[in-house]
């Protein structure tokens, strides 16, 4: 596993990885919704590699951990800085590969990426209803800390913050 900055021509990978993880993980959205939230949100504009405090990593599949079906990257995040907080926008990896470390060496690198700019807390999004993600967080030693909404297509879900003080 090699984990690297994002590069503009990683956008159909992060896509990809995006969509299983969304299908594999939330089945309490439509699946036409997924694929439409998926193509609008994981571009180029959305995630701007060049944007001052903007990190994006993806994590690639060493040759020893790949099989023929495997992505080349079967993870990435995206985290914004805006003074002194960090704001984790995306942690995904690719539903095959979760407990199996992907997520914590993601995780654990974006965190030495996020110090660089002397943040004070780092901040942490999802679904309020997706346990998976407040486990992770929470394993980091993040608190869950507000709840707050997140429009897709018309529709408002609650989307839980989870805040690291460092």
């Amino acid at each position: 596993m090699r984990i690297r900055p994002a590069a503009d021509d990683d956008f159909p990978d992060i896509r990809a990885v995006a969509r299983k993880t969304w299908h594999d993980t939330y089945d309490e959205l439509d699946e036409d919704l997924i694929d439409r939230t998926v193509e609008n949100w994981y571009t180029d504009d959305s995630m701007p590699l060049e944007a001052p405090g903007t990190v994006v990593l993806v994590v690639e599949a060493t040759d020893e951990s790949r099989t023929e079906s495997d992505d080349e990257i079967v993870g990435f995040t995206h985290a914004v800085v805006q003074g002194d907080t960090a704001d984790i926008l995306r942690m995904y990896v690719d539903p095959d590969r979760q407990a199996a470390g992907v997520g914590t060496d993601l995780h654990e690198r974006l965190v030495e990426q996020l110090r660089v700019y002397d943040v004070e807390r780092i901040r942490a999004f999802d679904f309020a209803f997706n346990d998976a993600s407040r486990q992770f967080y929470e394993g980091f030693g993040f608190e869950r800390t507000d709840v707050g909404e997140v429009e897709i297509d018309g529709e408002f879900y609650d989307e839980a913050v989870y805040t690291l003080e460092l």
